[in-house]
């Protein structure tokens, strides 16, 4: 049965902590503008920073939704299944913010992270933190069981052969506005 905790307990933040993908949903304020739920993964650029606290290093890629989403209103969702064990789903609502590269704050916000970005810090894109406002759990009974095989690869290979100077371009590039036409990068300091 599902259950809302005050906080996110210790055991949560355990639990959250061995999760190797998560998924997050966001949406802009128009009533017709596409929601956006993205996977996330890559071990030690996510965690639990405190009761009320969880954040997330957002890497380098081609859609910009979830920063123009929070710039516009905040809003945000987390989820994480078990695919092994105990079934189990996690969300945590709340209010996201985002530094960005170039913004004042980014390697402060990328701080806890440094054992995790050891050679991924040339794709660091910007800093998801969210205030949870509220932590729920639930059954999980349809969620398939599966095995991670292991990790991909590709996002730091494909980074690897870019210069510092080629992966900005391609911010630049594609990540100046939402699907829906919102400000994604476009006018943060640097972009």
């Amino acid at each position: 049965m599902a259950k809302v905790y005050e906080r996110i307990e210790p055991r949560l933040a355990r639990w959250i902590g061995k999760q190797p993908v998560f998924f997050v949903g966001t949406a802009p304020l128009s009533g017709d503008g596409l929601v956006n739920v993205s996977p996330k993964g890559l071990r030690g650029t996510f965690g639990v920073l405190d009761d009320h606290t969880f954040a997330y290093v957002d890497m380098t890629a081609s859609g910009i939704e979830t920063t123009a989403h929070l710039r516009e209103n905040g809003r945000i969702c987390v989820m994480f299944c078990s695919f092994d064990g105990t079934p189990n789903v996690v969300r945590l609502h709340g209010r996201g913010r985002v530094v960005t590269r170039g913004e004042e704050g980014f390697d402060e916000a990328l701080a806890p992270f440094a054992m995790g970005l050891a050679s991924r810090r040339t794709e660091a894109r910007g800093v998801i933190t969210i205030d949870v406002t509220r932590v729920a759990d639930a059954c999980g009974y349809a969620v398939p069981r599966m095995a991670l095989e292991s990790d991909r690869e590709l996002l730091d290979s494909w980074a690897e052969r870019r210069s510092p100077e080629w992966l900005r371009s391609y911010r630049t590039e594609k990540n100046q506005h939402s699907l829906d036409g919102l400000p994604g990068l476009a006018g943060l300091p640097g972009w």
